[in-house]
């Protein structure tokens, strides 16, 4: 049962070797791997090096993130409070449909770019 289940050798089906024997037939006009990587090797001299390159500078400081992240989470809270006093004190006669899409939307705008900046305070580059 076990000299079954790890055979030394593979086991030769008609179907396997036929698949080995014809491997290139069904890819006729496409290039192998091995032609490919030696493509790209020798076309390293249209590449451009790590020195000349200019390297990535951030539009927002990171020094600011903390100063950005409680702001924008403050102003977020805040709209969120006052969407929820909002759908709360309200009645059914008095509620605004538009007032409640407008306040949850900016209301989550904040929250959302707030949370954006916590991450990158905390070092959760996203």
């Amino acid at each position: 049962m076990v000299a079954l289940l790890f055979r030394s050798k593979p086991i030769k089906s008609p179907v396997t070797s036929r698949l080995r024997s014809s491997s290139d037939a069904g890819f006729a006009g496409r290039p192998r791997w091995r032609d490919v990587i030696g493509s790209a090797r020798q076309n390293t001299g249209n590449m451009v090096g790590l020195e000349s390159m200019s390297r990535y500078v951030s539009p927002v400081n990171p020094a600011i993130y903390p100063h950005l992240t409680l702001v924008l989470m403050s102003i977020g809270v805040f709209f969120t409070a006052w969407f929820f006093v909002y759908e709360v004190t309200s009645t059914k006669l008095t509620r605004d449909f538009f007032k409640e899409c407008l306040i949850a939307l900016v209301a989550s705008v904040f929250m959302g770019f707030g949370i954006l900046f916590l991450l990158l305070w905390v070092g959760i580059y996203v």
